[in-house]
């Protein structure tokens, strides 16, 4: 099926080379960065609010989620799983998917996503979402853990381990954590964004700043302060797992002017960070600074994963941009699928059908040979992945 999802219905005026074809529908991914699916059945609105990144609560009246580029792609590519024909209106979409159970959902969607490991951020969980164990059984393929580091701190706070006990319990947390996840990751750019002094703090400095969160006596934690941000992360890089950094395009909290990936740099040029995978999540409309920063620094990979959802039938564009600048060996693929199984094999789909189009376009101009095509598919759809995470 996926050979024929890719080869059928792309625009007349794109030529492709089928043996690129071929190879970009049976590749097995990756997904080097990924969420669960809602466990339980959900409501129209949050599934409209699930396909708008920035959150929109409620949907106002006027509008509907799915006249969006992802709202269209959805009903383009989703709908025969559902046994509907493509295109598909929205109501009758929408209809036909609530006769089916999550599990049901999931075992029709994701499968044909054909990842055959799936790294899982468990950090976030608006709703009861799946556990990478239940992923797992529903997806097909193995999973690995993604601990996210202010879910840790945030943790501790409401713990109420003793303000004077945070810095060495923090740290006795990350090296637990590091026994079985294969990375971390940090989403300083929503908390505070990169514009921060990324020196490593003096234990005495994060216990200041410590002691000022517990006293700002917030019911639920929240960790937003620069000092505390900067010590999570050095602790995780101590590790020596990969950390991923969230860049770019998120969340409507989040001040996408502050999260440039060159704003990095003072943090990735210290030397004892040389070491360490950092993967640059996401990046969009960053990408090309994040292409830059892969090829200027031997540890810094990046993905485009989320936006090439979003953007639907406009991702090939994104994926083309994202090949100007960085070595193929420091990109990966990723969705970032969260709660819905239409984004999880909508990132596949979309990722493989533009990268086969893309690469179709080199090889027929004569710009890359065909061989070389197919092994730099391979190489971001999963072995760059496999390398980083040591899978």
């Amino acid at each position: 099926m996926m050979f024929d999802i890719l080869s059928d219905g792309l625009h007349s005026n794109v030529k492709m080379n089928q043996t690129i074809v071929e190879a970009a529908s049976t590749i097995p991914l990756i997904d080097h960065h990924v969420h669960g699916t809602f466990s339980n059945p959900i409501t129209r609105e949050t599934f409209e609010e699930s396909i708008n990144e920035a959150s929109l609560d409620p949907i106002p009246q006027f509008m509907s989620q799915f006249d969006s580029q992802l709202g269209f792609a959805i009903r383009r590519w989703c709908s025969p799983m559902l046994g509907l024909d493509m295109h598909a209106p929205a109501d009758e979409y929408w209809s036909s998917r609530t006769t089916l159970s999550s599990q049901e959902l999931d075992r029709r969607m994701l499968t044909q996503a054909r990842v055959g490991h799936w790294v899982m951020d468990t950090g976030f969980s608006s709703q009861a979402i799946t556990t990478p164990k239940e992923f797992g059984e529903r997806a097909g393929g193995l999973t690995s853990e993604i601990v996210r580091l202010e879910s840790i701190a945030e943790a501790l706070m409401a713990s109420e381990v003793p303000v004077k006990d945070f810095v060495n319990a923090f740290r006795s947390e990350v090296e637990h954590a590091a026994k079985t996840a294969v990375g971390f990751k940090t989403i300083v750019a929503y908390r505070t964004g990169f514009k921060i002094d990324w020196t490593i703090p003096f234990d005495t400095e994060v216990t200041i700043a410590v002691t000022k969160w517990a006293n700002s006596r917030q019911s639920i934690p929240r960790l937003a302060d620069p000092t505390i941000e900067a010590f999570i992360i050095h602790a995780a890089l101590s590790t020596g797992l990969p950390l991923q950094i969230h860049v770019g395009f998120g969340d409507r909290d989040l001040d996408l002017h502050h999260t440039n990936p060159m704003d990095l740099l003072p943090l990735l040029r210290q030397p004892h960070v040389r070491g360490t995978s950092i993967a640059l999540l996401h990046c969009y409309p960053f990408h090309r600074e994040a292409g830059y920063l892969a090829q200027a620094f031997e540890n810094v990979y990046f993905d485009i994963g989320l936006a090439i959802n979003y953007l639907g039938a406009q991702s090939s564009q994104l994926i083309r941009e994202s090949l100007e600048l960085s070595p193929f060996a420091k990109q990966m693929y990723s969705s970032d699928a969260f709660g819905l199984p239409e984004l999880h094999v909508l990132g596949s789909i979309l990722w493989r059908r533009g990268m086969a189009a893309v690469l179709s376009d080199w090889v027929i101009s004569g710009e890359w040979s065909e061989s070389d095509a197919c092994r730099v598919l391979k190489m971001i759809g999963s072995d760059n992945a496999k390398r980083v995470y040591k899978l």
